[in-house]
């Protein structure tokens, strides 16, 4: 994995790919280029947290842009050493000593191990408003941007699973919340938990997100009435970009979702996924502590198969040639 180490010409060209740029990729590849790997980072270019103008709750990074967070990974993990690949990897396959990663218009890097952090894409509400606002004030996580909009008049967007949840959460950080159950029927069980947090509900289907001068104005529903509000929250359904590893054969839980150990080690051997990929929940500053846990895991995957094929060697070195036969004497004529 560096210059000392016993080199072959069966050796790929990489220690490891890094599929994903983002926080958990860089971490992953920052902890192995300091193991001294030789480590590819493929980058797309399409970071999920790209509208947001600030990243939240990053201990030392609070409200650092997300792309300064990710060009200063990427000049650490480059000062290490690690060859950033400006590219969509679109295809990974098994080759005779590790992995095929073939890039979209381009050459396939290869590799003993795979790490597959491509994160995922939030499908929003198919509503006005909802994608132009996005990242800006409507927003999704709580813990990413309540602080940002407390004691603001704030609203969730139902239809989806949680919502309520979500409307019981943020009136931890504003007293004017106001659930819009859109598409889903309150239950007289989810009403009363909501009456007793002091979050407003509104029947009726929600026509779109009334804006003016570029900022949100409030909820308009299909019956014309429109409620005021600062700030949206919605639940986007989350989907994985994980078709490198279904293609691949990793196995998926019974939610649909890559399934990984701990570590985030997949069914298949020698490749692992962190971060969104493989966990919806994952904020940036989890996602790069997942990111440095696999990177541990996998260059200790490395050492292991590298000191078995050293212990093979040694032992090949001490066996004794064997004797040569005796000369057998042709029979006298």
């Amino acid at each position: 994995m560096n210059e000392t180490r016993n080199g072959t010409t069966e050796d790929p060209q990489y220690d490891v790919v890094v599929v994903g740029a983002g926080a958990a990729g860089l971490s992953a590849a920052l902890v192995l280029t300091r193991a001294r790997c030789r480590v590819a980072v493929i980058d797309a270019g399409e970071p999920r947290n790209a509208p947001a103008a600030h990243l939240q709750g990053f201990l030392s990074r609070d409200g650092m842009a997300p792309a300064a967070l990710l060009a200063a990974g990427r000049a650490e993990v480059a000062g290490y050493g690690a060859h950033l690949v400006d590219a969509r990897a679109d295809h990974i396959a098994p080759a005779p000593d590790g992995f095929s990663v073939r890039l979209a218009g381009g050459p396939a890097l290869t590799a003993r191990r795979v790490l597959v952090a491509t994160g995922l894409r939030d499908e929003l509400p198919d509503l006005p408003g909802v994608r132009e606002q996005w990242g800006k004030d409507v927003l999704h996580c709580p813990y990413c941007h309540g602080h940002e909009v407390r004691d603001r008049p704030l609203g969730v967007l139902g239809g989806r699973p949680g919502a309520v949840e979500q409307a019981l959460l943020l009136r931890q950080w504003s007293p004017d919340v106001t659930l819009f159950a859109h598409t889903a029927e309150v239950t007289d069980e989810e009403r009363e938990r909501l009456d007793a947090r002091g979050v407003r509900t509104v029947e009726g289907r929600v026509k779109r997100l009334s804006t003016a001068d570029g900022r949100l104005r409030g909820v308009e529903l299909a019956d014309g009435r429109e409620t005021p509000r600062e700030a949206v929250f919605v639940l986007p359904r989350p989907v994985p970009g994980d078709t490198l590893l279904t293609g691949l054969g990793c196995a998926v839980d019974e939610t649909g979702w890559v399934r990984v150990d701990p570590t985030g080690r997949t069914s298949v051997p020698g490749v692992w996924a962190v971060g969104n990929v493989a966990d919806r929940r994952a904020q940036l500053i989890t996602a790069a502590g997942a990111g440095s846990a696999a990177a541990i895991a996998l260059h200790h995957d490395l050492v292991d198969e590298e000191t078995a094929r050293a212990v093979e060697r040694l032992r090949a070195a001490k066996t004794p040639a064997p004797a040569p036969a005796p000369a057998v004497r042709a029979p006298d004529q």
